[in-house]
């Protein structure tokens, strides 16, 4: 099969979301649940491991979590009151077996599985050292590089080997690993990337998203602290505060296009705060227009909040196939340029003859704004006007997400009137950086003291990046090719 369209990416991509349980009878059973409510932070590759006591058990393999884990005898081999899960996306980089999570091990003091969400940005250089004493990779993953920093650890306790291990990596990072005393679970010292604690049926579970506690009944109990490690055993959870205290610096990205909008994240109801920064945008940039029209998915809610603001009527002028995927038909150079009308329709009724005010979540390239833009002007629309609720995306990401180089991201090549002629619309705005913290926190941008990990917008990055700066970026790229 072949993926259409194989077109540039032209969206900001999350790399992964994580799942774990432990203390019911259908762990993996939940945990493939829980991946599938996930599905949306990585769709490329997913895998489970499930411990029962004495043995692991795992399942990995390429492609959606439901081509995976709907065969009985696939579940019935995962067996196990404890299961750990991951689904991923691929970059640039192929995705193969080996680099599918979660990473198992056995090593001193026993087993050892681990699934990642984030990006260590020393992991070159800790690759190296590994690899001169003798460390056998496995896979490109950076993640591997935890494993083995924990294998050569000299403490005897798993979590103590752990502990020992992500305090020589820097980097975001959330994990969830299994042994064979429990389930952990950990968040980088500045908190980047989420992770949230729930209890179902005395259960005990952890996810990227609330979204995967709805999907099986599970109450939300809280998020996992910046810079904590839980551990879930037979005694009950455990908290510990292992590494030094600092700025919280969560990934503001995670509301604006990540996380589900029917998910809370930090506290926050994703889908409120869209419409928010939707409201937001309407204040700083209203327009003369006749309609507000969402690029769907992930323009609704704000477009929804922009409509409220404005007293414009809301129209979905543009409908999305939600069934786009794999397809039979070869990419080839001739039919590459339908990948975007595979994918989105115009809806001629809500569009012709009148002045349109066009919302999404952000810009990338543009690639795929000049064909939505020429999509709506084609079906008869007077103006178009396109209103982005976020600042410009200026900068690449090296914490975890999936994003082109720098020259390759619109708003680093040209400003808003370049990016305005180029995308084709009569005019074009983004929200500002205060507006987007005050939709998100209440209050202006304290550059002084962020609130948020906004690195893709101001290139304020929090965390250093030591592969990058260290003069190995083409290394860093290329290990980022298939990070977890």
């Amino acid at each position: 099969m072949n993926a259409l369209p194989n077109l540039p990416l032209d969206k900001f991509r999350d790399e992964c979301g994580i799942f774990g349980i432990f203390g019911h009878d259908e762990a993996s059973a939940h945990t493939a649940l829980g991946l599938h409510a996930l599905q949306h932070r990585g769709q490329e590759a997913c895998g489970v491991v499930s411990f029962d006591g004495e043995h692991f058990h795992t399942h990995r393999g390429l492609g959606l979590v439901s081509d995976n884990f709907n065969a009985p005898h696939v579940m019935t081999q995962l067996r196990g009151s404890a299961a750990i899960g991951h689904v991923r996306y691929a970059t640039t980089g192929e995705t193969i077996l080996r680099n599918v999570q979660p990473l198992f091990v056995d090593i001193a003091g026993g087993g050892l599985a681990i699934a990642h969400n984030g990006n260590l940005t020393n992991a070159v250089d800790l690759r190296d050292q590994l690899a001169e004493r003798g460390s056998l990779f496995q896979s490109t993953l950076d993640t591997e590089v935890i494993v083995h920093l924990a294998a050569v650890s000299r403490f005897s306790h798993m979590v103590d080997r752990l502990v020992d291990a992500l305090n020589r990596v820097i980097g975001a990072y959330a994990l969830v690993a299994l042994t064979n005393d429990g389930l952990i679970g950990v968040r980088d010292p500045l908190g980047v990337r989420p992770l949230v604690i729930g209890q179902m049926d005395g259960a005990t579970i952890l996810a990227s998203e609330t979204c995967a506690l709805d999907i099986l009944g599970a109450t939300f109990v809280r998020d996992v602290a910046p810079g904590e490690l839980v551990v879930i055993d037979a005694a009950g959870t455990h908290s510990m505060r292992p590494f030094r205290k600092q700025a919280h610096k969560f990934c503001v990205f995670e509301y604006i296009y990540f996380a589900r909008p029917d998910s809370r994240v930090e506290g926050r109801s994703v889908y409120e705060l869209r419409k928010r920064m939707g409201v937001e945008l309407a204040r700083e940039n209203g327009v003369p227009a006749d309609v507000v029209v969402p690029v769907p998915d992930s323009g609704v809610p704000a477009a929804l909040g922009y409509a409220a603001e404005t007293g414009l009527p809301f129209d979905l002028g543009i409908i999305r196939n939600h069934y786009v995927g794999r397809t039979f038909i070869e990419p080839t150079d001739s039919i590459r340029h339908l990948g975007v009308k595979l994918k989105h329709n115009a809806n001629r009724a809500g569009l012709e003859g009148k002045r349109v005010v066009l919302i999404d979540d952000s810009i990338v390239r543009g690639t795929t704004s000049i064909k939505i833009v020429e999509m709506v002007r084609n079906a008869g629309a007077t103006e178009v006007h396109m209103r982005i609720a976020s600042p410009p995306t200026t900068h690449s990401c090296f914490y975890g997400v999936d994003t082109p180089r720098r020259k390759e991201l619109l708003a680093s090549r040209m400003d808003v009137p370049g990016m305005a002629r180029y995308i084709g619309v009569d005019s074009l705005a983004f929200l500002s950086l205060d507006g987007l913290y005050r939709a998100a926190h209440g209050e202006a941008r304290d550059s002084s003291a962020a609130q948020f990990c906004d690195a893709c917008l101001t290139g304020e990055y929090p965390i250093p990046l030591i592969d990058h700066d260290g003069g190995t970026a083409a290394r860093q790229l290329s290990l980022l090719e298939d990070h977890g």
